[in-house]
């Protein structure tokens, strides 16, 4: 061992040391064998006992899968009991790797995908017009068939989209440069997706209080750097709810996309309802995205990008999950080994090119000085094998395109201060291929600290203590991911706290969401419009509309909150008799959602090495009432309820009591003042959508919940919550870490 090396050695050590202390391992009784009867008698009795276990059979290996022959039968798979994950390609088996290099070989020359595109063209408007007509006709039938029938069909669809798990490895590595270890883990989210979003769609139809209407026409336009899993997600969440689909793949992967829905199709989604359109990009592109009778646009991609389809219609309705700036900080409790490696797996998986990866790390106090921290990031970071794809080896594939613009500045430039530990160097002719770098230096504010880059380029921040480390992190105008790297529960309870961002991940790396487990979504300007987190149990909500219909029985006896309760006897006198009984129903389903749903701190996976905590944070939101008492009364009562800060605009004066600070104005001067605050969140009650839109100038930083008020709790509470998805690590090496039980403890 060189001297350099020692405290990794030690670690090791140390580890070594602790197994084989305890009492459960024979060793610890190594040295007491000879004089201690007791520690003998103990030894002896287990080997005894151990030898009496024994039998005469050779237990069979449990890792047994084999992609060349695994039944694909998944058509009958209808999780109805529940939902759990697609296994992923387990890498350890003979008959996978070989089938993993069979699909990399394939990807070399394949011809996938391209007669779909070919015969998908969208010529002129037209064109567009009929296909948008159709697709409207076809929504008709497809929303009448009811949630039970799409359902059976999406689990039908998982069912092809397995079978042609091969066959979406090798589009996706010979169109983006994707690893296999990058391309099957989408493969199994995109099935996940189906499974999920079939059974989602199932409970859309018994929501007490409120009825889902699907929309006539959803468009989908899906990035190119996960470009199986986000857009099969966004596709068939939409099928799920009912509404006929039209897909425009990202320029960059067309055949990833065209393959994924030649599967949906094969799965018996009709192909009247589902639409794969090419097309080129421009006008005929902008008429689409812009269309009149396009009801739900979803898009992944930049918050430009979302600014810019606002800029073409202010009106779109549009559900997208966009930008991220996103940092792991690394404290001085942190097990430093364990840190380098999610680090870099966040830095440099598909070479950087996740709106979810770890493009800085921000180390607290000694972390920053550590010559051990320095010398294991360096290591792991130039022991990265950069390549194509197709060599099974490779773990870092090349950029999509030859950089150009920010990221080619990122690559090559430096700015006041900064330096490089590892300078990334362009590696072959095409441009694609980089060996990722690593700066050090990198200024609070400064452009690196606030820019998203996609690309193999990670830069390091120097914080004082965890405070500023937090205040760094939240310094961006992105909350998608954020991590931390602590042993410290009381550090890791005070950055959960605090940190604003969708997705939190506590000692281990930031990337890799899975559905149901931790459902993906963030925070400010990560997400555009009135959405949910994919994967998660609201995201079909938001794709529809929902009217009023009568609450079934709701317990007399439900506590209300305090707040409620108060508010509610200063509107009662105010209303009806029929009326004052339906708001208080209507309180009391509130109270409900809160105490199964809103209220709760939810882990539906129950893994024992990882909590996946799935929980709602009040978040501030401006109302704007019709002039009906009971309507706004009744969404006012439901903020109260999620304890959330809300402001409160209406044309007539409200009861004492119901919304203090109120506003009265009429809607001119209500629109003018929207023009100049533009706030976050809008629950309009008045129909103003457009006007509002207009007036806000299709601004993607204003969310508006303008749908029709219902009696239900479960659809009245989501406008003032957002969601937020926590996981951490729970044990060290195998064993359950006691010290994480504080972590968010369980109530």
């Amino acid at each position: 061992m060189h001297p350099d090396e020692f405290d990794v050695a030690i670690s090791y050590l140390v580890r070594r040391l602790e197994e084989n202390a305890s009492s459960e391992n024979f060793m610890s009784a190594a040295f007491d064998l000879a004089d201690d009867p007791a520690a003998f008698d103990r030894e002896a009795g287990r080997f005894l006992a151990s030898v009496k276990a024994l039998d005469e059979t050779v237990p069979p290996p449990h890792r047994v899968q084999d992609r060349r022959t695994d039944a694909t039968d998944h058509h009958v798979h209808a999780h109805t009991d529940g939902f759990s994950n697609t296994p992923d390609t387990d890498p350890s088996t003979a008959g996978n790797r070989v089938w993993g290099r069979q699909a990399l070989s394939r990807s070399t020359y394949t011809q996938l995908g391209i007669s779909t595109i070919e015969s998908s063209r969208v010529h002129g408007p037209a064109s567009l017009e009929t296909l948008v007509r159709d697709a409207r006709t076809a929504a008709t039938a497809w929303s009448a068939r009811g949630a039970e029938v799409r359902a059976w069909i999406l689990h039908q669809a998982a069912g092809a989209l397995e079978t042609r798990r091969g066959d979406l490895v090798a589009v996706m590595a010979a169109e983006t440069g994707k690893t296999i270890a990058e391309a099957d883990v989408e493969v199994s989210e995109a099935i996940d997706f189906a499974h999920y979003y079939a059974e989602a769609a199932r409970r859309l139809e018994v929501v007490d209080g409120a009825a889902f209407h699907p929309v006539g026409l959803t468009v989908v336009t899906p990035p190119w750097n996960f470009p199986v899993a986000i857009p099969c997600g966004s596709v068939l969440s939409a099928l799920a709810a009912g509404s006929a689909v039209v897909i425009k793949p990202a320029p960059q992967s067309p055949r990833c996309a065209a393959v994924m829905v030649e599967a949906l199709w094969q799965g018996g989604v009709p192909r009247d309802v589902l639409r794969y359109v090419s097309m080129d990009e421009g006008e005929l592109s902008k008429s689409l995205v812009s269309h009149p009778a396009v009801d739900r646009l979803i898009l992944t991609g930049s918050w430009e990008t979302a600014a810019l389809f606002r800029s073409w219609r202010p009106d779109l309705p549009l559900l997208a999950e966009t930008s991220g700036k996103n940092a792991l900080v690394v404290t001085p409790s942190a097990d430093l080994d364990l840190a380098v490696g999610d680090l870099v797996k966040s830095a440099f998986g598909h070479a950087g090119q996740k709106c979810s990866a770890a493009s800085l790390g921000i180390l607290v106090g000694s972390v920053a000085t550590s010559e051990r921290f320095r010398r294991q990031l360096v290591d792991a970071v130039t022991s990265l094998k950069v390549g194509w794809p197709d060599d099974p080896d490779v773990s870092v594939g090349p950029v999509v395109e030859a950089p150009s613009g920010k990221l080619l500045d990122a690559l090559t430039v430096l700015d006041d201060g900064e330096e490089w530990i590892v300078q990334p160097r362009r590696l072959d002719t095409t441009g694609r291929l980089w060996s990722p770098g690593v700066k050090v230096g990198v200024a609070p504010g400064s452009t690196y600290h606030r820019t998203e880059y996609f690309g193999p380029v990670l830069g390091l921040m120097h914080a004082a203590d965890l405070d500023e480390a937090i205040a760094w992190q939240n310094a961006t105008d992105f909350g998608l991911t954020a991590g931390i790297h602590s042993l410290d529960p009381d550090e890791v309870n005070r950055w959960i706290d605090t940190v604003e961002a969708g997705n939190l991940y506590v000692n281990r790396g930031i990337t890799g969401a899975i559905v149901q487990r931790q459902p993906f979504g963030g925070w400010k300007r990560s997400s555009v419009g009135a959405s949910s987190k994919a994967g998660g149990p609201n995201y079909l909500t938001h794709l529809g509309t929902w009217t009023r219909r009568p609450l079934r029985h709701v317990p007399d006896d439900v506590e209300l909150s305090a707040p409620v309760a108060s508010a509610l006897a200063s509107v009662t006198p105010h209303l009806l008799q029929d009326d004052a009984a339906q708001l208080a129903a209507a309180a009391r389903s509130d109270e409900l959602a809160w105490q199964r749903e809103f209220g709760r701190e939810k882990d539906v996976s129950g893994l024992g090495v990882e909590r996946n905590v799935f929980r709602y944070r009040p978040t501030e939101v401006h109302v704007r009432g019709d002039g009906d008492l009971l309507t706004t009364a009744r969404v006012v009562l439901a903020g109260l309820r999620a304890g959330s800060p809300v402001t409160v605009s209406t044309p007539v004066a409200l009861p004492d009591g119901l919304a203090p600070g109120q506003v009265v104005e009429d809607d001119a001067d209500w629109l003018d003042r929207m023009a100049r605050d533009r706030p976050g969140r809008v629950r309009l009650l008045a129909p103003l959508a457009r006007e509002l839109a207009s007036a806000v100038e299709g601004d993607p930083d204003v969310a508006v919940h303008a749908g029709e008020v219902t009696w239900s709790g479960r659809v009245e509470l989501l406008p003032f919550l957002r969601e937020q998805s926590v996981t951490i690590t729970t044990h060290r090496f195998g064993n359950h870490d006691p010290a994480f039980d504080r972590v968010m403890p369980r109530h």
